[in-house]
């Protein structure tokens, strides 16, 4: 197998792990900045720039960028050869791996909140429950943490500052759990989902499950407590005969059941789904063709005319925050916002549709592009959001008044 990266945290842990895997063998790893410039990877050997290289060498490819950009220009290169393709990247998903889903073999890799989720959904229903909620677990919420606050966090997990920016400010959740709703066709009660302060599981089984079968379908959502572990939890009913069972082996009373898993073991558990990819030739989960949910870029506090707000995910400026895509059409999504120039007034909280956007409509790209749609930047074709689903095209962006105009720069190691 290959690995496409940029010789990161979860590539360098997983290059440790798979010397121990007996039948793996790593074939190439794709790397963004100089070859002569990775002195701490431990395979100095299998490294390349080629993309060419590491689809000829690999049977599968590991992608785990965390970069949408990056993860968009390559996943279809190497779908298009034939290969499958395993990744750890939310933020593609959420903004433009709908458009991928149908190009070949594509699935996030079980060892992240919503992977974990798929799995738990496929326990549950082999076992017989219905499942009624989808729940990341969630100890710290800080939706406007300073920068000190960050650069101390960031140095002392070994993360970028704007990886702890997006896990504090509640983005990455909100992109983990749009992720889960497309992908488990789920749906949200709320923007910015719920978010129940508890940390108590019957609790949050009993109210998220009544709140789901009221609305009459499956909900993603999360819980927040300082107390919980890093993990995920379903909420599911089971058949009336099966209560006292169920409650023999201490899952409560019922109505409402509560499943848990309480690690999360990022890429140690890759190798579950790259196993399954390889074997039963189906994906764990991705965000389907037909997505209806989208993460849409809030502000954290008042922009000015003339800002440039450098990017989207893990910013100072913006976050994420989880929004029905029929409900917000001119919406910009979190994950491209990207060198985004700020050309009129916001004030803090405010979401789509936006007084400042929209992207421009999209453009049909130059021959030999495979594209469903792109948004045209300075420096070249720009992929769609999932906010456009498969073979629709979205309307027309509301917030004509005002717009903000990209300049994203070409990716950066």
């Amino acid at each position: 197998m290959s690995v496409q990266v940029s010789t990161g945290f979860v590539t360098r842990h997983f290059t440790y792990e798979l010397e121990h895997r007996p039948g793996y063998r790593l074939a190439k790893v794709l790397t963004r900045p100089p070859l002569g410039r990775c002195p701490d990877f431990p395979r100095a050997d299998v490294l390349t720039d080629s993309l060419d290289a590491l689809i000829e060498a690999s049977d599968v490819v590991f992608e785990c960028t965390g970069d949408a950009f990056y993860g968009a220009r390559t996943i279809g290169r190497v779908l298009d050869a034939g290969r499958p393709v395993v990744t750890l990247n939310a933020e593609f998903h959420a903004m433009i791996g709908s458009h991928f889903v149908e190009r070949g073999l594509l699935s996030e890799a079980e060892g992240d909140q919503p992977e974990c989720l798929a799995a738990l959904a496929e326990d549950a229903v082999a076992t017989g429950f219905t499942p009624l909620v989808y729940g990341n677990m969630k100890a710290f919420l800080n939706r406007n943490p300073s920068p000190d606050e960050m650069r101390y966090w960031a140095e002392r997990q070994d993360y970028s500052i704007e990886m702890v920016t997006s896990f504090t400010d509640g983005t990455k959740v909100q992109i983990e759990q749009c992720l889960v709703a497309n992908g488990l066709g789920a749906g949200s009660a709320k923007e910015d989902l719920i978010g129940l302060e508890t940390g108590d599981l019957k609790v949050a089984a009993a109210e998220l499950g009544a709140t789901a079968d009221r609305l009459g379908h499956p909900r993603s959502e999360y819980i927040l407590d300082r107390g919980l572990q890093h993990g995920v939890f379903g909420v599911a009913r089971h058949h009336e005969r099966q209560a006292t069972p169920l409650r023999n082996v201490k899952l409560g009373d019922g109505l409402y059941y509560g499943l848990i898993k309480n690690y999360c073991l990022v890429h140690l558990e890759v190798f579950k789904t790259i196993e399954r990819v390889m074997r039963q030739r189906r994906p764990l989960l991705n965000n389907s063709a037909t997505p209806r949910v989208s993460v849409a870029s809030i502000a954290k506090r008042q922009l000015r005319p003339g800002e440039v707000i450098e990017r989207g995910c893990g910013s100072f400026e913006v976050r994420g925050t989880c929004v029905k895509i029929g409900d917000r059409p001119g919406h910009v999504p979190i994950c491209p916002a990207s060198r985004m120039h700020v050309q009129r007034r916001s004030s803090r909280a405010s979401c789509s549709p936006w007084p400042m956007s929209s992207c421009p409509r999209p453009k049909r790209c130059s021959p030999g592009r495979r594209s469903s749609g792109g948004f045209s930047s300075p420096s070249g074709p720009w992929p769609a959001s999932a906010a456009a689903p498969s073979r629709r095209r979205a309307p027309p962006a509301q917030a004509s008044e005002g717009r903000w105009t990209s300049r994203r720069p070409r990716s950066r190691t």
